[in-house]
């Protein structure tokens, strides 16, 4: 590798141009002088001491004194890299401390300002990477009061738990209807292992969340991507696998016309679907 490419790499880790170039001597040379390093890196003099008092602080390089003058010399590259390592480290901590303290003084300020315009968004179009859209999903559910309708394709890894906002929601007396799609594009784990999901686990996480108090009936059709809050808003996932997924959307509509158009087209899909029980007797009859 070139000389440059060496200046490049070491500038792409924050060091400037002059560092890398100081650096670079020192790591080649043994125990030189600021007048040796100045001429050897080919930049003035008067900027080389700076630099080596620099890295002299920092643990990069020794100072030797002598007789005559003080020369410099590199310590163990290995040492460099581990100092050099635990600074980023330190740092991303300390930047992430500072993240989270800003925006949580922040969230005091969050919507406190009446916009001119009171008129209500009714339609709400959410672009982005599935957590972002996930939280708005969540916060959703955290407000319902009533009643929610889920038509929901199974998907990513499944456990046998509930969340613990759906717990609450139970608890308080809410009621949640659910039509779950017969696919298999899900992942459960096994001996501390990820594998595919199979029919008969399909119908053990159907059976777990019936007990958990889910109203459930399961459907071999294909079920669009949508819930159904307190009859009032309609949150659908738009399902598009030839679009990337920080370019995935998900339509949120407040109507409450619309929301019963919705639960007319959920009542079609549940009164063609099967109970867990009729899934399960199903599945035995086409094996047996």
């Amino acid at each position: 590798m070139q000389e440059k490419q060496y200046l490049l790499k070491l500038q792409d880790l924050g060091f400037k141009d002059y560092e890398s170039k100081v650096f670079l001597v020192l790591l080649k040379g043994g125990t030189l002088g600021a007048s040796e390093i100045a001429a050897k890196a080919k930049i003035p003099r008067t900027a080389v001491y700076d630099i080596l008092k620099s890295f002299s602080l920092k643990g990069y390089c020794n100072e030797i004194e002598t007789n005559k003058i003080s020369k410099f010399e590199i310590i163990n590259p290995d040492v460099i890299v581990d100092k050099i390592k635990r600074d980023y480290e330190y740092s991303t901590r300390d930047n992430i401390k500072k993240l989270i303290t800003t925006f949580e003084e922040l969230k005091e300020i969050h919507k406190t300002e009446k916009n001119n315009d009171d008129t209500a968004i009714n339609v709400e179009l959410i672009r982005g990477f599935n957590q972002h859209r996930h939280i708005k999903f969540i916060e959703l559910l955290k407000q319902a009061k009533k009643e929610i309708f889920y038509m929901i394709r199974l998907e990513g890894q499944l456990t046998e738990e509930l969340d613990d906002v759906t717990v609450k929601f139970l608890k308080k007396g809410g009621k949640i209807n659910s039509l779950y799609e017969a696919s298999l594009n899900f992942k459960i784990i096994k001996n501390n292992t990820r594998i595919n999901g199979t029919i008969e686990d399909l119908i053990r996480l159907c059976e777990f969340y019936e007990k958990g108090g889910e109203n459930l009936k399961i459907s071999d059709m294909v079920l669009p991507n949508m819930t159904i809050f307190d009859r009032e808003i309609v949150f659908i996932n738009i399902e598009d696998k030839n679009i990337p997924r920080h370019n995935k959307s998900d339509i949120i509509i407040r109507n409450s016309d619309f929301a019963s158009r919705m639960i007319d087209l959920f009542n079609y899909y549940w009164e063609n679907s099967y109970t867990v029980k009729e899934y399960k007797n199903y599945q035995l009859k086409k094996s047996a």
